[in-house]
């Protein structure tokens, strides 16, 4: 996998990478050049006395310096600027994939492991590719080279060679094989203490309001002692390979001085020869040693690789249309025909057979028990799900042969949970309709009756103070009031204009004056428009057009508030029971 993404993203950069492997070819042969002319010096200048030549060789030398410097200055910059990029397409590539998962895939996932795999993974990958860049190309080049060089100074003593190579790459190898399970587990504490503290944050009303902050401290002491002591295990084995490299080094050193003394002395090699075949060796060791940190990276690297490939390679349950279809009137008629829906590995479905019309400008209200499916079958008009069989249409067309672009222009949806985006409240009820002006900014927020608190609202210090549609929002919109977040979120839905307002239960966190005052608003504004409202509370729905009782996935009763009491016995059961909640409160 770590292969295949490089293949893949490291392709439109192809031409600066051949230009950081012809730099890199350049800097090991200048660097593998220079013991030999070091050689020349002492062997034909020193030991015969001859300046000249000392000067001669010496201007070569610095010569060849020069080029090394550059070439290596310049393969670097090159290097970076490629991985640099690679992580940045990478990281690009993830987040479109994530931005077309549907519920199905980001359930599956979990937000905790997909930011990981967005950040952490992929600076894992990044590294590994600026390392490659810097030693990968040089370590392979330095190794064969030094090793020619070596030979060419002294047959005799290459055996050493032989040698210390093997038994660094042996030691080497048995430190990697144990480091690579290491990482996979450290991936897994990093999803795990991510997952965790998100927890933690967003839900630290929960927490306090149940007095739990003793049990969620232990939970996250618990993941951040498992990532701990991976992270020393892997300490352990990082500072055990620098001592057995610097050992293996002064042992061949010592190694070459000892035996090469004597060939010095029986007049088999010169003193500048030795002194070249030493230097070479320690080349060769070095490469082995740089070769050594890129395998030290690459197990983390690899499944980095893996972890961001099984989301690159998760294909969306949702799927643009090849052809999409224009509907022929664009009025805001909405149609369920024998709708049956399963969430994947459940037993039983949670809508089925369910089929209703919603006439352009009316409005339908759907109720019933908690897990009825109620959200469930909201859900499935925007494809937040796929319907397992049946139709959901809009205007005579599937919503599935809709483009994105149609779908979203036709509804303005409001979730349960209503968010809120960190930035100001002009940015958030821009969030649908990038062009929207303040005047129709400031209409929807009156009808969402969401303008005076927004009018008196002020944030920031000093002269940094902001007020109305420039006030700052916190994420998740948790420095308003619930009432509040619900209204900016109706008020956001109805920027747009769209010809199909979807609210699934998004008053309920509203008085029942306000309320009153809302829905009120909505009839002499959007009146023209189909709406779709999700509701537990009955006073809620008592004047809608039609009004939907969904029992265990399935319509028991449909028809308007007056003719529902008359006739069905589910629909009174509820009304009873909020009459009587009313009585006793």
């Amino acid at each position: 996998m770590l292969w295949t993404l490089m293949r893949r993203y490291l392709t439109p950069a192809l031409g600066m990478v051949l230009a950081v492997l012809v730099l890199q070819l350049v800097s090991t042969l200048a660097t593998l050049y220079l013991p030999s002319l070091n050689a020349r010096i002492i062997d034909e200048g020193v030991a015969q006395g001859d300046t000249g030549r000392i000067w001669q060789l010496g201007g070569v030398m610095l010569a060849v310096a020069a080029v090394q410097v550059v070439a290596a200055v310049s393969a670097v910059y090159f290097g970076a600027k490629v991985a640099m990029g690679f992580g940045r397409d990478l990281r690009r590539a993830v987040y479109t994939r994530v931005d077309r998962f549907s519920a199905e895939e980001m359930g599956r996932f979990g937000a905790g492991t997909l930011i990981t795999r967005g950040t952490n993974d992929v600076n894992q990958v990044q590294m590994l590719t600026l390392m490659a860049f810097n030693f990968m190309v040089t370590a392979p080049i330095m190794a064969i080279g030094g090793i020619i060089m070596a030979i060419r100074e002294d047959v005799g003593l290459s055996w050493l060679v032989w040698v210390s190579v093997p038994v660094l790459i042996l030691i080497v190898g048995l430190i990697a094989s144990r480091l690579m399970p290491l990482f996979q587990r450290m991936q897994t504490n990093i999803d795990t203490i991510n997952t965790t503290l998100r927890e933690q944050i967003v839900g630290i009303r929960v927490v306090r309001a149940f007095v739990r902050e003793e049990h969620e401290a232990a939970r996250f002491t618990e993941a951040n002692a498992d990532i701990t002591a991976t992270s020393v295990a892997i300490g352990r084995l990082f500072v055990l390979l620098g001592p057995v490299i610097t050992m293996v080094l002064h042992l061949a050193t010592a190694a070459v001085l000892w035996f090469g003394a004597g060939r010095v002395d029986a007049g088999q090699i010169e003193v500048g020869s030795l002194t070249a075949f030493m230097q070479y060796l320690l080349q060769i060791l070095m490469s082995v040693m740089m070769g050594t940190f890129m395998l030290m990276m690459l197990p983390r690297a690899v499944i980095s690789a893996r972890r961001i490939g099984e989301v690159l390679d998760t294909e969306p349950t949702l799927h643009e249309p090849a052809s999409p279809v224009t509907p022929a009137e664009r009025l805001g008629r909405l149609e369920f025909r024998d709708v049956t829906f399963a969430y994947p590995g459940a037993d039983a479905p949670v809508l089925d057979g369910v089929s209703f019309t919603v006439e352009p400008g009316t409005t339908t209200a759907i109720v019933g028990s908690t897990g009825a499916g109620k959200s469930t079958l909201l859900g499935l008009v925007p494809r937040l799900y796929d319907v397992t069989s049946g139709q959901v249409l809009i205007d005579g067309v599937p919503v599935t042969d809709l483009s994105r672009t149609e779908l979203t222009a036709a509804l303005g949806y409001v979730p349960q949970k209503p968010y809120l985006f960190s930035g100001t409240v002009a940015e958030n009820m821009r969030f649908g309709a990038p062009d929207a002006t303040d005047e129709q900014i400031w209409a929807a927020l009156e009808t969402a009756q969401a303008a005076d608190f927004v009018r008196a609202r002020t944030t920031g210090e000093g002269t940094t103070t902001v007020t109305g549609l420039d006030s700052n929002v916190s994420q998740g919109g948790t420095d308003v009031s619930g009432g509040q977040r619900q209204r900016l979120s109706i008020a956001r839905a109805l920027v747009a204009e769209p010809r199909i307002h979807l609210f699934d239960d998004s008053f309920s966190a509203l008085d029942v004056t306000t309320d009153a005052r809302l829905r009120a608003a909505l009839e002499e504004r959007f009146g023209g428009t189909t709406r779709v409202v999700v509701a537990q509370r009955v006073a809620t729905i008592t004047g809608a057009d039609q009004i939907l009782v969904l029992e265990e996935g399935r319509i028991v009763g449909r028809g308007t508030h007056v003719e529902l009491l008359a006739g069905n016995e589910t629909y009174r059961e509820i009304v009873d029971s909020q009459v009587r909640e009313e009585e006793l409160a």
